[in-house]
């Protein structure tokens, strides 16, 4: 008879942590809670990187949800207000990570939407990017800018983790590529598969679920909780998006990655150096001091133009745009809230494009010849 009470007890509580989460997913369903992309499964079979297309979504972050936008997933899987079709037309394929993705940005406002508009519909502008995607899985996606959707001319957006992140000891997201060391040492691709779980599956189509995934990325939350509390840890500095640790070790494989980003940018996606130009992001504000000078951004970032363009590839260093807008009013180039491109730095960023020789010469061509 002693177990009846503590049997009601405990079916009270079930019933009320029942009640409270049916509660808080009928209100989040009534909130801009972020719908996900929802990335597709990457395979043999199907080996590119793409999110389920075809789908109009809410994108927003934060508890308070202090940004929201609606973007559209096409019929390619990318985040592009225009569905994608392979047809006569110049193909400008512009690729890059969650810079490209922008999904915190209207879509009129982002360097692809701009520069869409300014070619006009003679030609076609398409973009192919993901969040946290490196130079290894741009390979992948210059590859099928070319073969799937005969792209004539290839634009890549660099920021500041695209150099070691490309190597899969320093990360392996499931569904991208990756540069794995053979036995003699060499890079090469290596694509880590993804297939989502039937829970994962399921829990994506609660909204309580993604509010506290997606908005409130709880897991990563706790993860940086834990590493606190290792006393051998130690607060890291960050210049640019990703820490300024320049260790010789880190270089030396970053440059060991750009080397075979370039060559497999030739070799695996069919590129010539001339049809193809970097927009490299930058420090964005102007700044003394060793510190951020001997950072392992600005040594990759220098490293990396200087090898491009030796082998031939366009660039466009973005820092000296940002310099001089930020230094005639003060601009700012991110969100208050989140450290993306807005708007305006995505404007800067498709003028410096567009104004110069690579865009122009592109914008030249009509179904492959030079226009009269």
């Amino acid at each position: 008879m002693k177990l009846k009470p503590a049997l009601f007890a405990l079916i009270a509580m079930a019933l009320g942590t029942l009640f409270a989460l049916v509660s808080a997913e009928a209100l989040f369903r009534f909130l801009p809670v972020s719908d996900g992309l929802m990335a597709m499964p990457v395979h043999a079979g199907a080996p590119v990187f793409r999110f389920s297309p075809d789908r109009e979504l809410t994108w927003s972050r934060d508890w308070n949800f202090s940004i929201v936008n609606r973007i559209r997933v096409n019929n390619a899987g990318y985040v592009n207000d225009q569905d994608y079709v392979r047809d006569s037309r110049p193909l400008l394929a512009i690729v890059g990570d969650s810079y490209v993705e922008a999904a915190m940005v209207a879509p009129e406002e982002t360097v692809h939407g701009r520069t869409a508009r300014a070619a006009g519909t003679g030609r076609r502008v398409y973009s192919f990017g993901a969040s946290g995607a490196p130079l290894s899985q741009y390979v992948v996606w210059a590859r099928e800018a070319k073969v799937k959707w005969a792209a004539n001319a290839l634009v890549i957006l660099i920021i500041a983790n695209d150099f070691d992140e490309s190597l899969v000891e320093y990360k392996s997201a499931p569904g991208f590529h990756y540069y794995a060391r053979r036995d003699d040492g060499q890079l090469e691709l290596q694509r880590q598969d993804y297939r989502p779980s039937t829970v994962r599956q399921v829990l994506r189509k609660s909204a309580l679920f993604r509010y506290l995934a997606l908005n409130l990325h709880a897991l990563e939350r706790l993860k940086v909780l834990l590493r606190s509390l290792v006393p051998s840890a130690r607060a890291q500095t960050y210049v640019g998006n990703t820490s300024a640790d320049a260790g010789k070790t880190r270089l030396q494989k970053s440059r060991q990655a750009v080397s075979a980003f370039l060559r497999d940018l030739q070799a695996v996606s069919g590129w010539k150096p001339s049809e193809v130009l970097f927009l490299v992001d930058g420090i964005r504000y102007p700044a003394n001091g060793k510190a951020v000078s001997g950072s392992y951004f600005v040594q990759m970032r220098n490293y990396f133009m200087s090898m491009s363009r030796q082998r031939g590839f366009g660039t466009i260093d973005l820092d000296p745009f940002f310099f001089a807008r930020h230094r005639a009013d003060g601009a700012r180039f991110e969100f208050p809230t989140d450290g993306h491109w807005n708007g305006l730095a995505h404007g800067i960023a498709a003028q410096a494009l567009m104004d110069g020789p690579f865009f122009s010469e592109w914008a030249n061509v009509t179904n492959g010849r030079q226009a009269n």
